[in-house]
């Protein structure tokens, strides 16, 4: 039996049934969640699998990478080009759309730039998949994106609206959306950012010390994915419980297990534009079309559940009052995510 991750035998058979023998385009192919979908797709025995990007660098690395697997294709364009989305979507059953503008403080920037691609190229996929009958369309989004304060929350927030809405006409096509926190180590996240300063022996930066995200590995995220690709039955949220931790705790492990000092120093800068102290999950309004189990919520569009099902008394989910992670446990993360390491894993 194939093993991919977290995942346990009957879940792993019931995602092979959903992938075996499709053809797969992921949107935004050559970054962290691109390759590491793509190396568990190619477990699972599908049909074809294409990588879409307008990274023609990252796609020439990609293509070296995997240069063995005659299943994989790759196709440069960007989504907000309709034309070319249009064909990429030709064929495929599957569509996972990863591509977006995701860092903060450069779309606090260029507002526009996060619209056209978050919002637009969001809307493309959805009309191109609708027209080429993809089967399903599972769409990655963040904890940003509820209660949004930020260009890439709001942006974000109007993807996951357009995704999920009914003003297309579409008789095929299931859309759902997957909504999670941070990943641990990839590109642009503060987990490389912290090594980087600290191998250069340079002091650490903290926002605000109280200052709270959830986080997970991506492997966790590609199983959250999965479970929406098999489960979902249109215009779905799914999310995935996950501890969080202080980020103040974050800067003084990695200091004291990486700098080798205990007292590592950490310089307080202040909250930028476009932050929270805390990040919401599952906003009060969702909770009450959401269904609770251990591991998940999956939120229901309006008028669909009659009443919501939920295991805890909260009024909503946020990186406050979830589980949080202590420095025992946040030195066990980053030691098994290779973040400890002199040669940390590269961030993709």
């Amino acid at each position: 039996m194939i093993n991919i991750g977290i995942m346990e035998e009957k879940f792993l058979e019931k995602t092979i049934t959903e992938i075996e023998g499709k053809r797969i385009l992921v949107t935004g192919g050559t970054g962290s969640f691109g390759h590491q979908i793509t190396s568990s797709l190619l477990k699972l025995n599908p049909k074809e699998i294409i990588i879409f990007s307008n990274d023609e660098k990252q796609q020439y690395d990609m293509t070296l990478e995997y240069k063995n697997e005659k299943i994989l294709k790759f196709v440069l364009g960007d989504i907000r080009d309709f034309v070319r989305v249009l064909d990429a979507t030709k064929n495929i059953d599957i569509v996972y759309h990863a591509a977006a503008l995701k860092h903060v403080p450069i779309t606090e920037n260029h507002p526009f730039e996060a619209v056209e691609t978050n919002i637009i190229g969001a809307y493309n996929i959805k009309v191109a998949s609708i027209r080429n009958n993809v089967k399903k369309v599972i769409a990655i989004s963040t904890d940003k994106a509820v209660k949004p304060v930020n260009v890439m929350g709001m942006t974000k927030a109007i993807q996951e609206r357009v995704m999920l809405s009914n003003y297309v006409k579409n008789n095929n096509t299931k859309f759902v959306c997957v909504r999670y926190g941070n990943v641990v180590g990839s590109r642009g996240s503060v987990i490389p950012f912290f090594w980087s300063r600290i191998v250069k022996k340079m002091p650490l930066l903290i926002t605000d010390p109280k200052m709270t995200r959830f986080m997970l590995t991506l492997p966790e995220a590609i199983r959250l994915v999965f479970k929406a690709t098999c489960e979902t039955e249109d215009n779905e949220i799914y999310v995935k419980k996950m501890p969080a931790c202080l980020m103040s705790n974050l800067a003084k492990v990695m200091g004291k297990e990486l700098g080798g000092n205990e007292n590592y120093p950490i310089d307080i800068i202040g909250v930028r534009p476009g932050e929270k102290i805390h990040e919401t999950l599952v906003s009060e309004e969702e909770m009450r079309r959401a269904v609770e189990t251990e591991g998940n919520y999956v939120i229901y569009p309006y008028g669909k559940l009659k009443e919501p099902k939920l295991l805890n008394k909260i009024d909503e989910y946020t990186s406050f009052n979830t589980r949080r992670m202590d420095k025992t446990e946040l030195k066990e993360l980053l030691s098994k995510t290779g973040w400890l390491s002199a040669t940390p894993p590269s961030p993709i």
